[in-house]
């Protein structure tokens, strides 16, 4: 693999002088367009604005935004002022935001005024109420000692707060030269990003990305879909998760593509956004893309630009994956896996991988990416067809965990490793299959349960839409085996019909003692299944019932 060895900067300034009127970022639903030099220039004129309120190279802004069209633009004013740019959580409450705030040492904190039921402006306020009586740039906090600065991104004005467009003039009216001097001092190896691990399990935890990290596993992603500057890439998914920021922006940005903004996931709008756009590849996780094939406006909706993209982030059931394939055209689509910590992929399958590899496998490891099965208790590589955990060690292994050192160890080994924490099982033919978490393994009277493998078998069953299965603590077995079902509309299936059609297809302690039907998942807000609340909702339920073991 020839990696990039330069800079998030270097490269949108060499694509903007290569292609400058070629569009770059473009916003179907609103006719808003950024061509790669008008998009190359605001970000020249907010790092001068950045620099002028007073921070410097190193310091940390984070981003609290849903897609907006300047979200982008902070996060490469800010490779390019050499800041780490941090992305927070859409979906995060007062309490997460305030351990971020101080775990994260942020200098700046940029936000819009909220999302769904969050009223980010008021929880920054009751945060920092000195906000309220600070000249703006020189924030006093107490709770916050590094934060000076809030920049509203936006129009309209709040105390203590710049907005968006003021910092935007103070570049206009800054000489260019500390910026300058800045730029032609980054290395690709700095931190260019740190995002927080989405928290499903324990306290989240800031993941140091590199220039190189990023823009590499971007290359590598892209590559695997052919993508070349004709690519119009539709983004319904969150950037300030990997899936957005770096399968999404760093493949289109390093191959030249157009990226397809939606401010935030609607089935309607990435359905119009396909069709008004010409998109060509389009990103998802599962539930998205059973909500766009289930819309009642489907089919009025021309799809045939569409070739390639990529579905992430849980497994797809096969039906499902044939529907994208044959009615939104998706024939290249492909699957990835892999972590936070791994910049974030490890393994793709290939465009041309069959339907069997797309929904059975993670498929092969990136170019420039070691991967292996280990055993997670000796870390002895596993031969083929044994299960174990997936590591891998490259170009794509994260700096460390932010003022994390112990946690940082526990992740990458001596010998360079990145131990994922999940497990799987590598194939002969060199295909990766995930079979779960470690955590999220069942261990029923000593036998393990792999969820995924009773997951995969009860897609078959005709009626179910969905289903996710965890382990529900017993007194006799350790843990008993809970599926909880999402049913097809006019599915009449009862928990007996499940547990009957298991019978002799699976071993039978592999089938489902609790069976739980729900309408929807608890998911984090880049569309994550929360395992760990289902397994307590399990147990709830069982206690509440009396029916436990």
């Amino acid at each position: 693999m020839d990696y990039i060895e330069k800079t998030l900067s270097q490269v949108l300034r060499e694509t903007a002088q290569k292609q400058p009127e070629h569009d770059f970022i473009v916003y179907a639903d609103r006719d808003l367009c950024f061509t790669y030099a008008e998009f190359d220039r605001r970000v020249d004129e907010l790092a001068r604005g950045l620099l002028a309120l007073g921070l410097k190279k190193g310091d940390h802004v984070g981003c609290w935004a849903t897609n907006v069209p300047d979200w982008n633009t902070l996060l490469f004013a800010c490779a390019r002022a050499g800041m780490i740019f941090v992305t927070v959580n859409t979906g995060y409450k007062s309490h997460e935001l305030e351990y971020l705030m101080k775990q994260s040492d942020l200098a700046c904190l940029c936000i819009i005024d909220g999302w769904r039921d969050s009223d980010y402006v008021s929880m920054v306020y009751e945060l920092a109420p000195e906000l309220k009586t600070s000249p703006r740039g020189l924030l006093n906090c107490k709770k916050f000692p590094f934060i000076k600065s809030v920049i509203y991104v936006g129009q309209q004005k709040h105390r203590g707060m710049y907005s968006f467009n003021e910092v935007l003039l103070l570049g206009q009216h800054t000489d260019g030269a500390e910026l300058a001097a800045i730029e032609a001092a980054l290395d690709r190896n700095d931190v260019v990003n740190m995002q927080y691990t989405s928290g499903t399990t324990g306290f989240p935890k800031g993941v140091m990305l590199t220039h190189r990290n990023i823009l590499n596993n971007g290359l590598g992603i892209g590559d695997n879909m052919r993508f070349t500057e004709k690519d119009i890439v539709c983004l319904p998914v969150p950037l300030f998760h990997c899936f957005g920021l770096v399968l999404g922006m760093m493949a289109i940005l390093t191959h030249g593509s157009t990226a397809a903004m939606l401010e935030w996931f609607d089935p309607l709008l990435v359905l119009a956004t396909i069709q008004k756009a010409k998109c060509t590849a389009v990103y998802g996780v599962p539930t998205m893309f059973i909500a766009e094939l289930n819309h009642p406006m489907f089919k009025m909706f021309d799809l045939s630009s569409l070739r390639t993209g990529i579905m992430a982030g849980s497994p797809c059931p096969i039906e499902a994956m044939r529907q994208v394939i044959d009615l939104m055209h998706m024939k290249e689509v492909t699957i990835c896996y892999g972590l936070t910590e791994s910049s974030p992929v490890m393994t793709q399958t290939r465009y041309d991988d069959s339907l069997e590899a797309k929904v059975e496998t993670v498929g092969r490891e990136l170019p420039g990416v070691e991967v292996t099965i280990r055993d997670p208790e000796t870390g002895e590589e596993c031969p083929g067809g044994v299960h174990g955990e997936f590591c891998c060690r490259g170009y794509n292994t994260m700096k460390g965990y932010y003022k994390m050192p112990e946690e940082t160890a526990k992740c990458i080994d001596e010998k360079g490793w990145l131990h994922s924490g999940d497990l799987g099982v590598k194939d002969q033919n060199g295909y990766f299959h995930v079979t779960g978490r470690i955590k999220d393994m069942i261990i029923r009277g000593g036998e393990n349960v792999y969820p995924k493998e009773i997951e995969d078998f009860l897609y078959t069953m005709p009626g179910i839409k969905d289903v996710q299965v965890v382990g529900i603590a017993s007194k006799k077995y350790g843990e008993e085996v809970g599926a909880f079902v999402i049913l097809h509309k006019d599915a009449a299936i009862t928990e007996e019909d499940i547990r009957d059609f298991c019978r002799g297809k699976i071993s039978r302690f592999k089938i489902p003692k609790y069976v739980f039907f729900v309408d929807s998942f608890p998911l984090t807000s880049s569309g994550k299944i929360q395992k760990f609340i289902l397994r307590e909702m399990g147990a709830k339920k069982v206690e509440e019932l009396g029916i436990g073991s």
